[in-house]
């Protein structure tokens, strides 16, 4: 009996280290994917957009700048870190970067709908509500993607939000079909990034297999394009 539990031991042993070693290579990978076109990030104490940063987003031709969601505090208020997506995203448009807005987040429910949130604050911060598109059903990095190229038919986008989370968002996107670059917007060092990084981890992989072997779905509708007024999008 011992000689066959400890067989078992080592067996499972074995299982879980080869589970592990292939989730840190499905991480790197995907990782090194989005890092590739992440072209700046915004830390602490940040200057302007370098030259030569400004004229790789000029030369993108974007459709739009996406921002994904990040929570909000309350019905009016976006979360520290959804707001700094959002402060970064209306300085690129207002530098000219694109010419739209694309807001994607979960409106799953009357108390939790970050989309509201991020469209009046955008149109408090001067962007006129027609530059603005809403997904209402972006509940996941990979379904925005997903909704971006087939319902909003987006080309090309600067992807907006923060480092960590950067490389899968960008990794999703290529797999769409999309070109893209992102810029991180990384102003304050938040509380609980280890853990953040920890649930990163384990959604690359997820996502990674989602997009290799085709399981993941999105939210279908009516066809939306980017290039025309985004009031439509807005749902009130």
């Amino acid at each position: 009996m011992k000689k066959v539990l400890k067989r078992m031991f080592w067996i499972l042993t074995a299982m879980a280290t080869l589970a592990f070693t292939a989730a840190m290579c499905v991480n790197v990978y995907v990782v090194k994917q989005g890092d590739k076109h992440l072209v700046w990030s915004m830390n602490p104490g940040s200057a302007a957009i370098p030259d030569e940063t400004a004229d790789r987003l000029t030369e993108l031709g974007a459709d739009c700048i996406m921002v994904l969601g990040a929570g909000i505090e309350d019905r009016e208020t976006p979360s520290p870190m959804l707001r700094e997506r959002l402060d970064m995203a209306v300085d690129l448009y207002k530098q000219g970067f694109a010419p739209k807005l694309l807001l994607s987040g979960d409106n799953g429910t009357k108390e939790h709908n970050e989309i509201h949130v991020m469209l009046q604050y955008c149109i408090s911060a001067g962007v006129p509500p027609e530059d603005i598109f809403c997904d209402h059903a972006g509940f996941s990095t990979y379904e925005s993607m997903i909704r971006a190229k087939q319902i909003f038919t987006v080309k090309r986008m600067i992807v907006v939000t923060q480092r960590y989370h950067e490389y899968r968002a960008l990794y999703l996107a290529g797999k769409e079909g999309m070109t893209v670059l992102g810029t991180s917007s990384d102003q304050t060092i938040h509380s609980g990034q280890l853990v953040r990084d920890a649930r990163e981890i384990l959604a690359r992989n997820k996502d990674f297999f989602l997009s290799v072997f085709g399981f993941g779905s999105a939210m279908s509708g009516e066809t939306i394009g980017i290039t025309g007024d985004g009031s439509i999008s807005h749902g009130e």
